[in-house]
């Protein structure tokens, strides 16, 4: 005689095994993806505005309390 008991919990496990089967979905995105490059640019300013004050302490030293 079948064991409906052991028949039933070996389908049950079956079942259960093939639901939790892993799914990966790649899509592409919506949006087009954006890189911010404020950071470079920031110290593109910097480096301008140091060069500047650079250029005025050298023409006006009593400006800024600096002596030649």
């Amino acid at each position: 005689m079948i064991n409906y008991r052991a028949l039933f919990s070996a389908v049950l496990c079956g079942s259960l095994l093939c639901a939790c089967t892993p799914t990966v979905k790649i899509e592409a995105p919506d949006k087009p993806i954006e890189i911010n490059m404020n950071i470079k640019i920031e110290q593109e300013v910097r480096i301008r505005v140091e060069k500047d004050l650079d250029a005025e302490m050298l023409n006006n030293p009593d400006l800024f309390g600096v002596s030649k």
